[in-house]
Parts: C-alpha cells; sequence; structure tokens
C-alpha cells in the first residue's frame, strides 16, 4: 500500500525534481503564467483557473477514494495541516487581495518568473519579502496565528456528512459552476464580438 515512493529514498529529490518541472510546463501549457488569465476569474471574463481547481479537486478525491477502496493507501495515513480559524481567515484574504491586484498566485508566479516576466519577477521578490517578515516577527503574532485550533479537521467532518455525499454534492456543484461560467463566458465572447 502506498506512498509510491518514500521521501527518505536517495530519488525522491530527483522525483520531486521531474515533478516540479513537469508541472511548471503544465502550467504554462494552460495559459497560467499570463496574469490577465488567472486575474480574469476575479474580473468575470475568464474561469479557465476556477475550472482548473476544481478538476484537480475533483480528480485527487475520487483518486484517493478508489486508491483507498482498493487497498492501495490508507487515508489514515495522509497528513492534513491543522486549521487555525483566523489566521485562515486573513491569510485567505490576504492571498486573494494579491491574487486580485498581483495577477499571480505564489505558484504561476515561479511560472512566469521561469519564462521571463517582469511583472511576476516583482511578484515573486514580494512573496519571498513577505515570507522572511512573516517568519521574523513570528513570535509577535504567534498567538494569534494558532488561536482558533481545529485540528487537522476535513470539509465534510466540519459540516457532519459523509465523505461520499460531500464529494457527491461537491461534483454536481463543480458541473454547475462548469455550465454557469461556460455561460457567462459565451455571453462576454459575444458582446466583445460586437464592440
Amino acid at each position: 500500500m502506498g506512498p509510491l515512493f518514500n521521501a527518505t529514498d536517495e530519488w525522491s529529490f530527483v522525483i520531486a525534481l521531474v515533478i516540479g518541472i513537469a508541472f511548471g510546463y503544465l502550467l504554462e501549457s494552460a495559459g497560467f503564467s499570463s496574469s490577465r488569465k488567472l486575474a480574469g476569474v476575479f474580473y468575470g471574463y475568464d474561469f479557465v483557473v476556477l475550472q482548473v481547481f476544481f478538476t484537480a479537486a475533483i480528480t485527487a478525491a475520487i483518486g484517493l477514494l478508489f486508491f483507498e477502496y482498493f487497498g492501495w493507501i490508507d487515508l489514515s495515513d495522509i497528513w492534513v495541516n491543522r486549521f487555525y480559524t483566523g489566521s485562515a481567515i486573513l491569510g485567505g484574504a490576504l492571498m486573494g487581495l494579491g491574487f486580485v491586484v498581483g495577477g499571480f498566485c505564489p505558484g504561476t508566479s515561479a511560472c512566469a518568473s521561469a519564462i521571463g516576466k517582469i511583472d511576476a519577477m516583482l511578484f515573486l521578490g514580494g512573496f519571498i519579502i513577505g515570507v522572511v517578515i512573516f517568519d521574523a516577527f513570528y513570535p509577535l503574532y504567534a498567538g494569534f496565528y494558532k488561536a482558533g485550533n481545529q485540528g487537522p479537521i476535513k470539509i465534510y467532518e466540519s459540516l457532519g456528512m459523509n465523505r461520499e455525499v460531500f464529494l457527491l454534492l461537491f461534483v454536481i456543484i463543480a458541473i454547475a459552476s462548469f455550465v454557469a461560467t461556460g455561460y457567462i463566458q459565451q455571453k462576454i465572447s459575444h458582446k466583445s464580438k460586437k464592440y
């Protein structure tokens, strides 16, 4: 039963490098090095980011359930980060604001920097400075950061739902969002063609 490779194995760094390069290539191929495409979801003219995130989440969730069903993995062995309410809300708000203003998230800024986009390099530099500042002053707000500890809780647990029922609802919501955003994008493209 999983994992497919062990992080203590000497090949783990090589495998991580290959996976990282492949991931960066796929991001670039999908157009995720474009800040206009990434920010488009917030401005309502491009929903590829939303569709990719939903697709990735559904694929991973369904895949993990099937892997457990066939005995290839034990889901109780998967590490789940602790959820700290206040810091998650503040961090999510800051991340969202940075995404809207800069048009990148940390991963896509690295991808766009790799192909020479100056705005992405500035964004990535700001991200690195932010990490250094966060680390330097961490003792000042460690109490807030650790407050509201919910433990390694999962969404379906917090809602008091069965995980299979939650996944089914999640898939239905994703399909509905694909249909809705496809309709919106079609309307927007027809309007832009008129002008």
